[in-house]
């Protein structure tokens, strides 16, 4: 009773901090850019300064952490639904999908991601979720369904193998479009609006809610697929509803900021970390740790070489990629001394 009771206001407690951190992140998010700091000042006063907050800044930031919210949620379900820590959200295919689907509007359209249209966005982003949501779909009907977690693992890394193959031979074929692709490739939330804002909080909201719900059955399944049965789970729809919320949840972070690696992969880790909690709890603070990840590489990706900037997705690969080896290491050598 008294290591639950630890264990709750542990999880209490990083929520709190993660929601200040996150306020604390889109006030410096507001304040960070090309024209640096004084924009903010200027904007009471300066109506150039007040659009370039308004509508650049400020729903960046948001849209920021919202993709990063959706991919901690999305990563969370993913290593509880398929029982591995080293599951991420593009492990059904879904970011194979997605560069496909761009690949293919590029070479047929002619479009780029540096266009500023709200038609020509939507365009490519009604491509990279159509690509990804196609993937999934394909890797349900190899896996045959959603009865064997192993089936679905495989087919989700051959139909991801697959098309990236074929998003590689679309640049092959095409070679004009190399370099929009690299940018939705290196992951960016520089196009992001607040109408992508609201389009991504409303489905972060469907899919928490859903995810929250189907909890339980992730419980049971940690304890082993004979056991999670046992309990009257009815599995099969229960795994379908979750691997169609990490589709969705995926699927719309992917085709509005492209591929940000590590966010879904490490934000479920630094959650467990600090405190050992149900899915329920678990996929909710990874979702809150995603999204402050997100922004926090976002205000650096801005502010390290400005007035340039930096693809957001070098960061998180980076940074996550660092901590995860660092992670490694302190358990092999952890493992090595409980040996000895």
């Amino acid at each position: 009773m008294t290591d639950m009771c630890h264990q709750q206001r542990a999880a209490f407690w990083l929520g709190a901090g993660l929601l200040l951190a996150g306020v604390a992140l889109l006030l410096l998010g507001a304040s960070v850019g090309s024209t640096g700091f004084e924009s903010v000042i200027m904007a009471w006063s300066d109506p150039v300064a007040l659009q370039i907050v308004w509508d650049i800044r400020l729903p960046r930031t948001l849209g920021a952490w919202a993709a990063g919210a959706l991919l901690g949620l999305a990563g969370a379900v993913a290593q509880g639904l398929f029982r591995n820590p080293l599951a991420d959200p593009y492990l059904l295919g879904s970011a194979s999908g997605a560069s496909l689907g761009v690949a293919l509007a590029l070479a047929l359209f002619g479009v780029s991601p540096f266009a500023t249209q709200w038609l020509v966005r939507l365009g490519l982003t009604g491509a990279a979720f159509a690509g990804a949501v196609g993937a999934v779909l394909l890797t349900l009907v190899l896996a045959k369904g959603v009865q064997h977690t192993l089936r679905l693992l495989l087919a989700g890394v051959i139909v991801g193998v697959v098309l990236g193959a074929m998003s590689s031979l679309v640049m092959l074929r095409v070679p004009e479009v190399m370099q929009a692709m690299q940018a939705f490739m290196l992951g960016s939330t520089g196009f992001v609006g607040w109408t992508a804002c609201a389009l991504m909080a409303a489905v972060w909201l469907v899919c928490m809610v859903v995810a929250w719900m189907l909890s339980h059955v992730l419980d049971g399944l940690s304890l082993g697929e004979a056991t999670a049965a046992s309990l009257g789970l009815p599995l099969p729809q229960m795994r379908a509803a979750l691997v169609a919320v990490l589709a969705l949840a995926t699927g719309t972070a992917v085709a509005q900021t492209g591929l940000i690696a590590f966010v879904g992969l490490a934000a479920p880790h630094l959650v467990r970390s600090v405190t050992k909690t149900t899915h329920g709890r678990l996929i909710f603070l990874s979702s809150l740790m995603g999204g402050v990840l997100l922004m926090a590489a976002d205000m650096l990706a801005r502010w390290l070489i400005a007035p340039q900037e930096l693809p957001v997705g070098v960061l998180t690969a980076v940074l996550g990629g660092g901590y995860l080896l660092w992670l490694m290491h302190r358990n092999t050598r952890a493992a090595s001394g409980a040996s000895l």
